[in-house]
């Protein structure tokens, strides 16, 4: 890394001073500026903002005009871009989006606004998108941000107004709206302890526009967003497609004495040469024992001759996640023991995935799981049909061994929004992951697939051309 002094961020009030102290500088230095700037317009910005391609915004039109449908009337739905966190110093972590934001525009950068409001008075009002406002200056230190011109083609929102002027249209609006819909986290395991730029927005709305009344965006979205359109579905194949060569990298990497934090590195070399921004979740590569710690991230034990590793990684592309998970022998070959374990998780995975399909429950779905595994379980010797007698119907006997859920939503998040009371339908993605953990006997082993719900027979698997049998995985071991 080159170390140089990081310029200000630049205020409304610093720009004009910046723009004209420009011209002040030698000839070369302007003349610099002026090739560099010409090549980024050259080369795409598009490019040069994001890895991945570009998206096609007929995605964004519609998730925009699906959200609007459900609104109120009277009403304005706002959404803020998240912000840049700190670490320490002028360290900061990579930026990434509010996925409701993304999943309404399209847009992937910082201070960024969407004001959705159909019932706007004047035409122009009824879809905004405020940006940070982009100059020569900044597209030298950190990058092209989107023009005006750039975010019209990204996401297909006509009136496009700079954040400066964000305080003057939005007072214009409110006056014409009598509701506002603020973006809040309802998922059901969020735990978020720091405050988000859209809470603060929104705590600001509420104490500047204290006579409006407030409606919940969150319930919409976790509707909208848990069924996927085939834009969606095309990306997410494109991420399970990375995760599949990482795999097979691996598969063909692994032998005694790795240690598992290299498999991690082969994982993200595989993932950054293939367009993703890396892992999509904090990677889980645990070998032997390691296996039975659920979520277990360090990552830094040596893979020894005899074990199994857990293998719980995922690509992302372009904001959307893939969840993969596989155990493989560290010599190439199971033996009898791990194979009989192996294939008893493999049975459950493939009955359930066929489970899964339009009108069912998510409820009662793992209530089945979980008799499938406990048939398995018992027929491992795991368990016997006095455990299962005597078991607590809040603790079933099998959870001693398989004691997290089968199946989550997937999409824009890992645990992607849906909502779990209601019933299934077709293009919800869904994982399947199963597994069985033997701390007695060292290894645990859990299997999973990201799989797409249909209007009528089985899913379509999104991962079928990761291997999974144990032939397969032996064979891609022994090449």
């Amino acid at each position: 890394m080159i170390f140089l002094e990081k310029p200000q961020r630049l205020t409304s009030s610093t720009r004009e001073s910046k723009n004209k102290n420009l011209l002040k500088k030698p000839k070369q230095f302007r003349t610099c500026l002026t090739t560099l700037r010409a090549y980024l317009v050259n080369f795409g910005k598009i490019q040069i903002l994001m890895k991945y391609d570009l998206i096609n915004r007929e995605l964004f039109i519609k998730n925009r005009k699906n959200f609007m449908a459900l609104m109120k009337p009277d009403s304005l739905a706002v959404f803020n871009a998240n912000d840049i966190y700190p670490i320490g110093a002028d360290s900061t972590m990579p930026f990434q989006q509010n996925r409701d934001l993304f999943y309404l525009s399209g847009v992937d950068q910082e201070e960024t606004i969407l004001v959705l409001f159909p019932d706007a008075p004047k035409p122009e009002h009824r879809e905004i998108l405020f940006l940070k406002e982009t100059n020569d200056h900044i597209a030298v230190w950190e990058g092209e941000k989107l023009t005006k011109e750039k975010a019209l083609e990204v996401t297909g929102v006509e009136t496009v107004y700079w954040l400066k002027d964000f305080h003057k249209i939005f007072y214009e609006i409110m006056t014409q709206a009598e509701i506002v819909y603020i973006n809040t986290n309802e998922h059901y395991r969020a735990n978020v302890e720091t405050e988000t730029r859209e809470a603060r927005f929104n705590k600001w709305l509420k104490e500047t526009y204290p006579a409006h009344s407030v409606a919940k965006s969150s319930p919409i979205l976790q509707r909208l967003r848990s069924v996927k359109d085939q834009i969606e579905i095309d990306i997410m194949q494109q991420a399970c497609n990375i995760t599949e060569k990482g795999f097979k990298r691996v598969l063909q990497f692994t032998k005694p004495g790795v240690w598992e934090y290299e498999i991690e590195a082969e994982f993200m070399h595989e993932f950054l040469r293939n367009r993703s921004k890396g892992f999509a979740y904090t990677p889980i590569v645990a070998s032997g024992n390691n296996a039975n710690v659920l979520h277990y991230v360090v990552n830094n034990s040596q893979c020894k001759a005899g074990e199994l590793i857990l293998l719980d990684v995922g690509a992302e592309y372009a904001n959307y996640s893939s969840d993969m998970t596989r155990t493989i022998p560290v010599s190439g070959r199971f033996t009898d023991r791990q194979k009989d374990v192996y294939n008893a998780v493999l049975r459950v995975k493939k009955e359930a995935t066929k489970m899964l399909k339009p009108g069912e429950l998510w409820a009662p779905y793992h209530v089945e799981v979980g008799k499938l595994m406990t048939s398995e379980l018992i027929g491992l010797g795991l368990l016997d049909k006095a455990d299962v007698q005597n078991e607590s119907k809040e603790w079933p006997a099998y959870k001693k061994y398989f004691m997290h859920g089968t199946s989550h939503h997937i999409g824009l998040d890992t645990h992607d929004y849906g909502l779990l009371h209601e019933p299934m339908q077709a293009n919800n993605i869904f994982t399947v992951e199963p597994g069985i953990y033997l701390p007695d006997e060292g290894f645990g082993i859990r299997l999973e697939d990201d799989v797409v719900i249909q209007e009528s027979g089985e899913p379509f698997n999104l991962m079928r051309n990761i291997p999974l049998e144990v032939e397969e995985i032996e064979e891609w071991m022994n090449k």
